[in-house]
C-alpha cells in the first residue's frame, strides 16, 4: 500500500559517533541480527553504537526472535544488508549541524483502558466519538537538524500512539499514519527533509479509528489521521530555532537489565497449547530463563535525552520520564532494541486488561518503573551530578 522505510541519522561529536535507525515495521529485528548490524558498521565505519526504534505498524511483515539454522528469511537479510550501507552511506555523508526542538500538541487517539467504578477495566479499542479517556499524552515532540547554514535536513518526531488505523481486513503492507505523516512533513518543508517517527509509549493508547475496515475509508482515515499529526509538526518545526553548541558531545548507552518472567511458565503454556501447540513452543524457548533486556539512554549535547525500552511501554513511562529527567529537553521511545512485549506501570498490572495481566506480558511486575529509575540515574551521571564517593 505504501513503502516501508528504514531511516537512518548518524551524529558524530568528532570523539564518538551514532546511528538511529528508524524501522516501518511491527518490533525490531532479533537482537542477534542487530548486533550483527552493529558489529559491520563499527568495524567498517566507527560506529560506535547503533539504536534502532520500530514504529509497531500492525501492517508489516511478521519477525521471529529466532530461526533456524540459515533460515532467516530472504527479506530480512536484504533489509538488514541495505540498512547496514545506508548506515555506512550517512557516514560518508557526515557535514556540520545546527540542532533545535520544539513542543506542539494533537489528540490523534485515547487510552483504551476504562477503568470501572468498581476498579475492573474495560478494553476501548475504538472511539470514533472521541470520548474524553486518560491517561493520553497529545505531545508532538520534535528535534529539527539543520545544515550549516540553517537548512532543515531532518525533523525527528515524537509521538505515543498505535499504528493500527488499519485493521485485518487490510493485507498490503503500510507503515499506517506514521508514513503518512513522514511522507506529508517531507513534502510541505522546504528542501525535503527526511522525517523520522520516533514511536513513544502507546501501549496502553490507540487511535480514535482504530482498525477500520477497507470498505469504511480506512485508507482514507489513515492518511488523514497522519496528515492531522503532520500539520502539527510542521507547524513547530517552521518556529524551532537550531544553533550549533561550541562543544558538540555525544553520550550514550545500551544496557542490559535482568528481569524474571511474571508468569509460572508451565500453566501460561498450559493456557497456550489449548490454543495454538506453536505458539507454546515459541514462549518455552524464549521465557524458559530470565529475560536480559536493553535500555537506551542517549544524552546529546548535555541538553537532549532519549530513553528507550524494548517493547511496548504504557503512556505513563513516558510521562513520568519526561517529568524526571534532568535534561532540558526529554524523549521517551518504545519498540527499542529487542522486543520484550508489554510494559505495564503496576497499579495496571493490578487493575488488568489487554497488555497488563494477559499472555502479552512478560517481565515481572515494575520492570518499567526500574528501568525508568535506571535510565534516570544514567542522566544524572552522564551530567556529572551524581558523585562517586560520599560527603564527609
Amino acid at each position: 500500500l505504501d513503502p516501508l522505510m528504514a531511516r537512518v541519522l548518524v551524529l558524530d561529536d568528532e570523539s564518538s559517533r551514532i546511528a538511529v535507525v528508524t524501522l516501518d515495521l511491527g518490533r525490531t529485528f532479533a537482537e542477534t541480527l542487530l548486533d550483527g548490524m552493529r558489529d559491520a558498521v563499527r568495524r567498517s565505519y566507527r560506529v560506535d553504537q547503533v539504536f534502532f526504534i520500530a514504529s509497531h505498524t500492525h501492517s508489516g511483515p511478521v519477525i521471529e526472535d529466532g530461526y533456524p539454522e540459515g533460515k532467516v528469511p530472504a527479506w530480512e537479510t536484504r533489509a538488514q544488508e541495505r540498512i547496514t550501507a545506508a548506515i555506512g552511506d550517512a557516514c560518508n555523508r557526515l557535514a556540520p549541524a545546527r540542532i533545535g526542538t520544539g513542543v506542539g500538541e494533537v489528540f490523534i487517539g485515547h487510552n483504551r483502558r476504562l477503568l470501572n467504578p468498581d476498579g475492573t477495566v474495560k478494553m476501548f479499542w475504538r472511539n470514533v466519538t472521541r470520548v474524553q479517556t486518560s491517561p493520553v499524552d497529545a505531545r508532538v515532540g520534535v528535534i529539527r537538524v539543520d545544515d550549516a547554514v540553517g537548512r532543515a535536513m531532518t525533523i525527528l518526531v515524537n509521538y505515543s500512539c498505535h499504528p493500527v488505523v488499519l485493521g485485518p481486513d487490510n493485507l498490503r503492507y503500510s507503515a499506517d499514519f506514521p508514513g503518512a505523516m513522514a511522507h506529508m512533513v517531507s513534502e510541505k518543508m522546504e528542501g525535503n527533509p527526511i522525517c523520522f517517527f520516533l514511536q513513544g509509549a502507546p501501549g496502553d493508547i490507540n487511535p480514535f479509528y482504530d482498525k477500520t475496515p477497507l470498505q469504511e475509508a480506512a485508507v482514507k482515515r489513515m492518511k488523514q489521521t497522519g496528515e492531522q499529526l503532520g500539520v502539527e509538526v510542521c507547524r513547530v518545526t517552521e518556529k524551532i530555532v537550531t544553533t550549533a553548541p561550541e562543544n558538540a558531545r555525544l553520550k550514550f548507552r545500551l544496557e542490559k537489565m535482568q528481569f524474571s518472567v511474571r508468569w509460572d511458565l508451565e500453566v501460561l503454556l498450559q493456557h497456550l497449547k489449548r490454543f495454538s501447540p506453536a505458539a507454546a513452543e515459541r514462549y518455552r524457548r524464549r521465557l524458559s530463563k530470565p529475560l536480559s533486556l536493553p535500555v537506551m539512554t542517549l544524552l546529546i549535547n548535555d541538553s537532549i535525552s532519549f530513553m528507550g525500552m524494548p517493547g511496548e511501554p504504557f503512556i505513563s513511562f513516558a510521562i513520568d520520564f519526561r517529568k524526571r529527567s534532568p535534561a532540558l529537553e526529554s524523549f521517551f521511545v518504545g519498540y527499542a532494541n529487542g522486543y520484550y512485549a508489554y510494559f505495564p506501570p503496576i497499579a495496571a498490572a493490578v487493575t488488568g486488561g489487554y497488555g497488563a495481566n494477559t499472555i502479552t506480558t512478560w517481565t515481572e511486575v515494575g520492570a518499567g518503573e526500574t528501568m525508568v529509575d535506571h535510565s534516570i540515574i544514567a542522566l544524572y551521571e552522564m551530567l556529572g551530578m551524581l558523585k562517586s564517593s560520599p560527603s564527609p
